[in-house]
């Protein structure tokens, strides 16, 4: 079993940072991507970032240039560095990861209870 506890959410106001963590704990060999989604009040979850194990990087064109992801493998642990926040980065934020459990087993996707950010003055 795998757990992803995320945390670093919270209210700022337009134009201010925040950053999201999320560490994975249980049985883990590997995780081949860990990656972050938000889902904003009435609207489908969507993605935000994405890493990949081979250190490859990915953003929505909504965040690009003011979020940053950024891995620790050894902690397995992924972090989102948000700046230069706005009213419509308002939702739920949920990390998500792929995790192997053994050598050569498949990889399990797992999502972690999600952290609000809230961007209002």
């Amino acid at each position: 079993q795998v757990q992803l506890v995320e945390s670093g959410g919270g209210l700022v106001q337009p134009g201010g940072s925040l950053r999201l963590s999320c560490t994975a704990s249980g049985t883990i060999f590997s995780i081949d991507y860990m990656d972050w989604y938000r889902q904003a009040p009435g609207k489908q979850r969507e993605l935000v970032a994405a890493s990949t194990i081979g250190g490859s990087t990915n953003y929505a064109v909504s965040v690009k240039s003011r979020l940053t992801i950024s891995r620790d493998s050894a902690k397995n642990t992924v972090n989102l560095q948000m700046n230069s926040l706005k009213p419509e980065d308002t939702a739920d934020y949920y990390c998500n990861a792929g995790v192997r459990t053994n050598w050569g087993g498949r990889t399990y996707d797992y999502w972690g209870q999600g952290t609000r950010v809230t961007v209002s003055s």
